[in-house]
């Protein structure tokens, strides 16, 4: 499409558009190079790893904008370095516990079923989705905050589905019917978030193609059949915040994060054993390998007690994801916190499946990159769960390529006029 043509600029005699994938992590910046090619297939080029300083994040949000952009410089040039190239776009990521994902349905009756819909119509009810879906977004965040305004952004919306009298189309123009329904998944952030990732990008003076949030690029990545016919629940386990996201009935239905991660563990095993925050993180890293460590036992009880905890929140984000419906019975797991084994064992134990909206135990799979078929990897450097994130977010890119049709072409006019 032109919108993508004119984007990557690259010069005509060039088969590969190229685009940086950058996941601001609260440990880490990791940063992605990769080319697609025109059948639409990612290929990773470049990796590039930067540890962020204790004071950096915060929740997974940046605390620190110079320090932020410091870190990815290191690992955007790390990972051009290994490409042999620089691309000028980049897509980055969003996570922390304000950012409010979820899908908003409106339906109408049409008064006159018998003549066809046209695009002003499709529009109009585009509008009042995303007029209802902000003020839904802003009474969660200011309620959450306790402050008595927020300035409430979109950070990108996509649409998940229409119908007409029960009809599922891709394109509702030109269709007659009464009834006519559309969804679409919104994620919002607080301007302060959102704006401080826009300062990253413009500081290191790449374009920034779109910002994504996590749990959602996390949830699209995957894309099997089974994901959209059965549905799943995803679990990113990072730094500072744990993320989750709910796909039913072919669509995602929302995301939600809460402040518990990684560094929390981390922290914990350093207050309980009088241990130097870095010596602590060696700790749980090596106790996460399998590897045999000083005070085995108290770090794995350490580690158990605050499982527990975490395990509590996920219960409690899953509940109000699942609006008293039934939940999809598979998990997968990603993130480097994942690697503990207590996690998987804690969403794998009866005693939290049980309390849940699940009809039978779920499968929990911890996923991998060799899992996700759009994008290979040449660099043989991404092997396990904490890579899985900044691959979701290289997808979206990779979407952006596809044809946009006329439901997205809609949507973007809307969001235009809203000029969010």
């Amino acid at each position: 499409m032109a919108f993508w043509r004119r984007i990557w600029q690259r010069d005509e005699s060039e088969e590969l558009a190229a685009c940086t994938a950058l996941d601001i992590g609260t440990e880490f910046a990791k940063a992605l190079v990769f080319d697609i090619d025109e059948a639409g297939k990612g290929t990773v080029r470049g990796v590039g790893r930067k540890r962020q300083g204790l004071s950096h994040m915060q929740s997974g949000t940046v605390a620190d904008i110079a320090a932020v952009v410091d870190n990815c410089a290191v690992a955007l040039q790390e990972a051009e370095e290994m490409a042999g190239f620089r691309p000028t776009q980049v897509v980055v990521g969003i996570a922390g516990e304000l950012v409010k994902g979820f899908t908003t349905t409106h339906g109408q009756e049409r008064r006159k079923p018998d003549q066809p819909i046209t695009e002003a119509e499709l529009q109009k009810l585009i509008d009042s989705v995303q007029r209802e879906a902000l003020r839904e977004a802003e009474r969660a965040i200011t309620w959450e905050t306790g402050l008595p305004q927020v300035d409430v952004r979109l950070v990108h919306a996509a649409i998940t589905g229409a119908s007409i009298d029960g009809y599922a189309l891709t394109n509702p123009v030109g269709f007659q019917g009464r009834h006519i329904k559309i969804g679409i998944f919104n994620a919002f952030a607080p301007l302060v978030h959102l704006g401080a990732l826009q300062s990253v990008a413009s500081q290191l003076d790449l374009e920034l193609l779109e910002i994504v949030a996590e749990p959602y690029a996390v949830a699209r990545v995957l894309g099997t059949d089974q994901v959209r016919q059965a549905g799943a629940l995803f679990v990113d386990v990072g730094g500072g915040t744990t993320d989750v996201a709910l796909v039913r009935q072919g669509g995602i239905e929302g995301t939600r994060m809460f402040a518990l991660g990684g560094r929390a563990f981390t922290k914990s095993l350093a207050d309980r054993l009088d241990l130097p925050f870095p010596r602590a993180e060696a700790l749980k890293v090596d106790y996460a390998r399998g590897l045999p460590v000083d005070q085995q036992a108290d770090v794995a009880a350490i580690i158990r007690d605050d499982v527990r905890v975490w395990a509590a929140g996920v219960e409690l984000v899953m509940e109000e994801l699942s609006a008293g419906d039934l939940l999809p019975g598979r998990i997968y797991l990603c993130g480097g916190g994942s690697r503990l084994p207590e996690i998987e064992a804690a969403l794998s134990a009866e005693s939290f499946w049980k309390q849940m909206p699940f009809a039978r135990p779920p499968e929990v799979t911890i996923m991998s990159p060799d899992l996700i078929e759009t994008i290979s990897d040449a660099t043989e450097l991404l092997v396990d769960q904490q890579d899985v994130t900044p691959l979701g977010l290289a997808y979206q890119a990779i979407e952006l390529q596809t044809t946009e049709d006329a439901l997205d072409a809609a949507l973007r006019r809307v969001l235009r006029a809203m000029k969010v």
